[in-house]
């Protein structure tokens, strides 16, 4: 890797200024064949490289073997390193033994340097140059009026992979596509490159506001994937092909006939860096998710508040418009928990202050909400405006934290506030630094029940390539930008959440939303898919986009609800909300201009279904912080595709339209206007699923027409799951502190059921460091329910009874039920549907975080 580059081949089985612009012109934006490294990396064909391994440089020491590869021609030497990694892992790394130019390689991302595990086996590296004509865009590139200066010349670096016997690959997010990942054909690739696109088309391959490097291919016997640690623009070529391959005949053993066995072969190439790739061997989809985890974290556990609704539009105009807002939710009964305010509340989009007329006093402001339980989060984006009395900007310079031009003065470039100057996240002390104007003797007027959203850090730059920050910027140590573009927003986001938490001495948990993010944001946060139109193709395509995000880390993630460009009509925006209430991230948002668009303005009837919605996510708000524990703690997805949790069961394995929360809950939103049914498909041999409103009981595997209403979306309960939800909905989440719970227990064919509970004070980090948290384990066999601790260490007392339980499936009435419990022995009062084998028991009146028995004669 040389500045002549190399590409190593491995086979291993103020004005708006978006006015005027069309939302799906992609002319901005390059396309692959514009991409110079791009065109070079297509010169080079797989099994043809002039590199060698030398062998005699072999070494193998603690896991790591050790030797070099060279050029034929140029003589020019890398280091191959293959570790074995604990934990079924194999990284490769490669790079220059004597670079002109260091290279970058990608630090923060990995939560600790991983650990050796054993000697590897022999590997086979075939690597092979670039062949370089000035047409390739060596030493500048341009794009438009834009020219790139690359000033220490040509570089990239690739890698390919064949995959052997899989059909089904997935992952690369973020793009507005399927979930399984397509063909890319011959001069088109997945790129991973953050980019603020505006109103993205859907069903497209180009990259948008966050990257995940991390591919998983699938199929029934075996799981695997392959994460390339690299944060320069990234493409990701993908060709399916069938191998014709030998076999013996079983009846005639001495007869070879050849079969087609599917392949899939991936090229991965990079701008810059170094090769640093890990395999993550599985064999299952959970084994890669935790092997992913381990390298980059778990999601961060929420506060219980950012899992209810969240109330947003670019902009809500003053306090007085806040309060009309906040009050019309409780006229109309509809429970929320966050306020959001865009950047229209700061003074001339100076971040970290308040527009004097319009927010004349935002600390009442917030204390209103205080007292309703709300939270308020306000915008941060990463530009500061060019302004010497603005005290942020001054200081930032006066530090030098800003990011530089190739003449090593400040980058300045246009965004929102005008003419701006864009922190350098990068550095540690300016990290530090934009941490500390959090506290609240710093961010005049704030209060402990602010929270923050980063939006605009692709970065986006309105008069720059792209709509983004040129490649030549110079960041901390001199690294360029190209090298770390990805990782931007990662750091941003970082900061804010550190941040968060120094403000609170370290006892709070933060909430920071970011539009732009890389591997390992989601131990800060939570990311949503940007500025999407209100379109049904939009609502379609959220789920295939959340699915893509989930199975690479981050579990915290939604999708504007009713789109954020343009207006729906009502029957979109209540498959919106609908869909929306089952998505991990749930929120309404609009842009400037649009008609405003608060649940209650639609008519009574469309109120009426949207407040349904949200409600039916406050009563299962139990379920949804159990699973983003789980999903800390074991690194379990929230929302699921279908091939994850029914491994083996080809029908689900492309797809899309419908998925599980948790292992519990198989959801079939409705994406499609004035459909009166759906196919929905019931999976898995031998399972029992329960309609979640109904009960009636459907079994699998089997795929069927499902009517539908404009009243709900279909829900279904798994058998064998029970799930804990909560009896009564208040304003908001902070008003069901002491509400009762009820138990939805679905028997499975053999009449068992198991389920959990997770407890805690739901703000604070006293779970993390003094186990105060209550993690309790519910299961359902011969006819006895019972409660018991799924974790000893956990030391939370909650006040909360176990009011109601359902048991759906029981094949016969009941002639007596007892609950057993540390206060004696009683009789419980029981009704039995023979219709739907339910089993209804209330008024129980048990403490729900204790040991228990119900037992059923």
């Amino acid at each position: 890797m040389t500045s002549q580059e190399s590409a190593p081949n491995l086979t291993v089985q103020a004005e708006d200024p978006l006015e005027g612009l069309l939302l799906e012109d992609k002319s901005q934006f390059k396309t692959c064949s514009q991409i110079g490294f791009y065109r070079r990396q297509k010169l080079l064909h797989p099994d043809q490289s002039p590199y060698l391994a030398q062998l005699d440089t072999l070494k193998t020491e603690n896991g790591i073997a050790t030797l070099n590869i060279i050029h034929q021609r140029t003589k020019v030497p890398l280091q191959l390193q293959v570790i074995a990694v604990e934990g079924n892992i194999v990284r490769l790394k490669i790079k220059e033994l004597s670079p002109l130019k260091p290279r970058y390689e990608v630090p923060d991302v990995l939560v600790k340097e991983p650990t050796t595990e054993r000697e590897p086996a022999e590997t086979d590296i075939k690597v092979q140059p670039d062949k370089s004509e000035d047409v390739f865009g060596l030493w500048k590139e341009k794009f438009g009026d834009f020219v790139d200066i690359k000033a220490h010349g040509p570089s990239s670096v690739g890698l390919d992979f064949t995959l052997h016997g899989f059909e089904n690959v997935y992952g690369l997010p973020e793009h507005a596509d399927i979930h399984c990942l397509k063909d890319t054909g011959e001069n088109e690739a997945y790129r991973l490159y953050n980019l603020d696109v505006y109103g993205y088309c859907v069903y497209d391959k180009m990259g948008t506001y966050g990257s995940v490097p991390l591919l998983l291919a699938h199929k029934p016997s075996y799981t695997c994937g392959i994460f390339w640690l690299n944060a320069s623009e990234t493409l990701v070529e993908i060709h399916s092909k069938a191998a014709l391959q030998s076999h013996l005949q079983s009846n005639s053993p001495d007869i070879r006939k050849q079969k087609a066995v599917p392949k899939m072969d991936i090229r991965w190439m990079s701008e810059s860096g170094i090769v640093d790739v890990f395999l993550l061997l599985g064999p299952m989809p959970q084994n890669v998710f935790n092997q992913y985890a381990q390298l980059t974290g778990t999601q961060i556990l929420p506060p219980l508040f950012s899992l209810g609704y969240h109330q947003c539009r670019w902009n809500y105009e003053d306090e007085a418009d806040v309060e009309a807002v906040d009050s019309g939710f409780d006229e109309h009964n509809i429970p929320y928990d966050v306020f959001w305010l865009d950047i229209e509340h700061t003074d001339g989009k100076r971040y970290f202050t308040w527009d004097p007329d319009r927010f004349p006093d935002p600390v009442k402001m917030q204390n209103k909400l205080r007292e309703k339980r709300r939270k308020l989060v306000v915008i941060s984006d990463p530009h500061i405006k060019v302004d010497p009395n603005y005290t942020l900007y001054a200081e930032a310079n006066e530090r030098g934290y800003f990011v530089k031009d190739r003449e090593m003065q400040n980058f300045e470039g246009s965004c929102w506030p005008g003419v701006s100057s864009y922190i350098d996240f990068t550095n540690p002390a300016a990290r530090e630094w934009y941490s500390s104007q959090f506290s609240l003797d710093k961010y005049k007027n704030a209060t402990d029940i602010l929270f923050v959203w980063n939006d605009m850090n692709e970065p986006s730059v309105f008069d720059a390539p792209e709509m983004t920050m040129p490649k030549d910027a110079v960041h901390h140590q001199g690294w360029e930008h190209r090298d770390l573009h990805n990782l931007y927003g990662f750091y941003q986001q970082m900061s804010t959440s550190d941040g968060l938490i120094q403000r609170s001495g370290g006892k709070e948990r933060p909430f920071v939303l970011t539009r732009s993010f890389f591997a390992g944001s989601q131990r800060y946060g939570a990311v949503w898919t940007g500025d999407n139109k209100a379109e049904w193709k939009y609502l379609k395509i959220s789920v295939p986009m959340l699915l893509s995000l989930s199975v690479t880390g981050i579990a915290f993630c939604g999708a504007d609800v009713g789109g954020f460009v343009g207006d729906p009509d009502p029957e979109l925006l209540v498959r919106w909300y609908q869909a929306g209430s089952f998505q991990p991230f749930f929120r309404g948002h609009a842009m400037q201009g649009t008609k405003r668009r608060e649940p209650w303005l639609f008519g009574e009837e469309n109120t009426l279904l949207i407040r349904k919605a949200i409600k039916e996510r406050y009563t299962l708000l139990p379920y949804w912080y159990l699973l983003f524990y789980r999903a800390y703690r074991t690194a379990e997805l929230v929302m699921r595709p279908l091939w994850v949790e029914f491994s083996k069961y080809q029908d689900a394995f492309a797809l899309e339209s419908q998925y599980m929360l948790g292992n519990a809950l198989l959801v079939a939103p409705v994406l499609d206007p004035g459909v009166k049914s759906i196919d929905v498909l019931f999976p898995g041999t031998g399972e029992y699923w329960y309609d979640f409103r109904t009960y009636t009981l459907v079994k699998g595997p089997h795929r069927q027409k499902v009517a539908v209403t404009l009243e709900e979306i279909p829900v279904f309960q798994r058998g064998g799951s029970i799930i804990p939800m909560r009896t009564a909905v208040g304003k908001s989440t902070a008003w069901m502190g002491s509400s009762p719970y009820e138990l939805h227990v679905a028997l499975d064919r053999k009449g068992l059921a198991v389920g959990e509970l997770y407890v805690d004070d739901g703000y604070s980090l006293q779970y993390l460091h003094e186990h105060m948290y209550s993690h309790r384990r519910f299961t359902f066999s011969k006819n006895v329910l019972r409660s018991s601790s799924a974790d000893k260490e956990g030391r939370y007392t909650v006040d909360c009874i176990l009011e109601k339980v359902y048991i759906i499936g029981l094949k016969k009435s009941p002639s007596k039920v007892t609950a057993h419990c540390s206060g004696g022995k009683k009789t419980m009062e029981f009704t039995y549907n023979n219709q739907l084998c339910l089993l209804s028991l209330e008024n129980l009146s048990l403490q729900v975080c204790a040991d228990w028995e119900i037992h059923i004669a």
